[in-house]
């Protein structure tokens, strides 16, 4: 289920610290050779990284997050902001260590702004050599650029037909017939036709798989 929270950001000083080499004059050698692998880890993940301290300063955010930070709210800089849908289920996590001292927790949510634009946050601890606190990592997933990953493969693997590969997108977001037929502007029975078809290519598949 969907969290939706209003469109506010939490911010902070413009001097926030960033894992930028240059910017750690007190590290050592190892440690910024340690930073720079860590930052090319990130970036190359699909999904959004941000590793926050527990008062709320941004340490890193890779390409993915800040884009995601702009789609909850266009023209608010991820310098030196965090959109406050995101630190509340960060909050969630630190009240929930007071609670729960002993265990690992990971507090996941998800957000939604449109039945386009909808997002996956998981927020868990992250311990760092560089500071004596441990720090959150906050993972972004794009729902929507995620289901159309999977529809992608689907296409290949089922063999689907251009239309078909609409019908089975929405269906995947989530979207009724009815729905489906009022966005393809097509029939309530011409979506059906579609997904028995899609159902019987995906049924043929299964059984040679098994076979």
């Amino acid at each position: 289920m969907f969290a939706t929270y209003s469109n506010e950001a939490v911010k902070f000083s413009s001097k926030q610290p960033s894992i930028q080499p240059q910017q750690l004059e007190d590290t050592s050698l190892t440690n910024l050779k340690s930073i720079s692998i860590l930052q090319g880890v990130l970036e190359g993940f699909i999904d959004g990284i941000l590793i926050l301290t527990e008062h709320g300063k941004c340490l890193h955010a890779n390409h993915c997050a800040a884009r995601i930070c702009e789609q909850l709210h266009p023209g608010i800089s991820q310098a030196n902001s965090v959109p406050a849908e995101i630190w509340h289920v960060c909050e969630s996590l630190i009240e929930s260590r007071d609670l729960f001292p002993t265990q690992k927790m990971i507090i996941e949510s998800e957000i939604t702004k449109t039945e386009s634009v909808a997002f996956r946050v998981r927020v868990r601890w992250l311990k760092l050599e560089l500071f004596k606190r441990p720090c959150l990592l906050v993972t972004l997933e794009d729902r929507y650029q995620s289901i159309q990953r999977m529809v992608t493969t689907d296409i290949h693997k089922y063999g689907l037909t251009p239309r078909e590969a609409e019908v089975w997108l929405l269906y995947r977001a989530n979207y009724s017939y009815k729905e489906i037929a009022d966005e393809l502007f097509i029939t309530l029975n011409t979506v059906k036709k579609h997904m028995k078809n899609i159902h019987a290519k995906r049924k043929a598949i299964c059984n040679f798989e098994q076979d």
